[in-house]
């Protein structure tokens, strides 16, 4: 086996000329991951033919001008689109429409599906869902029971029902909020249970704070019981933090006054919103309260480099030992889903 170094500038320098040639039939262009985009071209038709004619013509300028083969989907919806897109490789045009996705789509594995990460897949084939069609037949009840409302969101993709438009190229959505959910893998009955689960959710969604040069001035916790009883509470911080401690003190505070009852717990969610600037933090007023942030941010920055080079399960919370089983990495296991398509629910 040969080894050769990676010449990352030259995939972003031609990434880039991709996109050039799309915003030529549309200024509706999206872009997901360095390589991809979606094309919403309703309103290029007159121009340029349908979207069949379209996607031929771009996949042989992107053949004559740059020198590289591209495989389009076209279709209804950007999910579809997308799995097009995956079909044929390299060098292919694919169509899912209205009256084919069943024939054409529900054959294929349902890890071929949009957002179907690998936890997810693992889930689903537990309980012989194989193939996108049996997730599409699969009841609602039961998803939302396995997956929360991803589940729902899910079937609906499944079902040709995604309704997300593409953004224009040129406009950069506002983050509002960071978050994330998980079904854990048993009842949560303890207070160390949730603890645990709170940490790794909070790991998540602080280190993507501090990822995008964020604080956040309000968390919210979802909690769901075994029997399907779900709500939402949240607490506004005394100063916007970063800090995974800081988060998780409030959302194990959050669930404290929330949960009085005896029920077991199915699924937790953690979402910091409020967000700003992390420079535009309000300072501390007094000083032992600076020196503990501080010895905070210093312990968070250090396992974000730690993780970044080893792995999530590299440096663990003491907590965590109580029962590792418990213990997730939220981030990378866990798919976290465009506001986008969550909108459409």
């Amino acid at each position: 086996m040969v080894c050769v170094p990676a010449h990352y500038d030259r995939y972003l320098r031609f990434s880039a000329l991709a996109r050039d040639i799309y915003i030529s039939y549309t200024d509706q262009v999206e872009a997901f991951g360095l390589d991809e985009c979606w094309l919403d071209v309703t309103g290029s038709t007159g121009l340029f033919g349908d979207g069949i004619t379209i996607a031929n013509d771009i996949r042989a300028r992107i053949r004559c001008e740059l020198g590289l083969t591209v495989s389009v989907g076209v279709s209804y919806n950007k999910v579809f689109a997308k799995l097009g897109s995956d079909m044929k490789k390299p060098d292919a045009t694919s169509v899912i429409t209205r009256e084919n996705f069943r024939e054409t789509a529900w054959r294929l594995p349902v890890s071929d599906l949009l957002y179907v990460g690998p936890a997810t897949t693992r889930k689903l084939t537990q309980f012989g869902i194989h193939t996108i069609g049996a997730l599409a037949q699969a009841d609602t009840d039961f998803l939302y029971s396995l997956l929360g409302k991803n589940g729902i969101m899910l079937h609906r993709f499944a079902n040709g029902q995604d309704r997300s438009g593409v953004r224009r190229y040129y406009t950069i959505p506002p983050m509002k909020n960071i978050g994330n959910s998980t079904t854990a893998p048993r009842d949560l009955v303890s207070e160390d249970d949730v603890k645990i689960t709170l940490m790794a959710l909070c790991e998540s969604v602080a280190a993507r704070l501090r990822e995008q040069g964020c604080v956040c001035g309000i968390v919210t916790v979802g909690i769901r019981t075994n029997d399907f009883v779900s709500f939402d509470r949240q607490v506004k911080l005394p100063v916007p933090t970063d800090s995974t401690l800081t988060v998780w003190e409030a959302a194990l505070d959050i669930f404290r006054h929330s949960h009085t009852g005896d029920r077991p717990v199915r699924s937790l969610s953690v979402k910091a919103s409020g967000l700003s600037p992390a420079d535009e933090m309000t300072q501390l007023s007094l000083f032992p309260e600076e020196r503990k942030a501080q010895r905070r941010a210093d312990i968070d920055r250090t396992l974000d480099r730690i993780r970044a080079k080893y792995g999530y399960f590299s440096i663990r919370r003491a907590i965590t030992l109580i029962d590792p089983a418990l213990d997730l990495d939220a981030r990378g296991d866990h798919i976290i889903y465009p506001v986008g398509f969550l909108g459409t629910l």
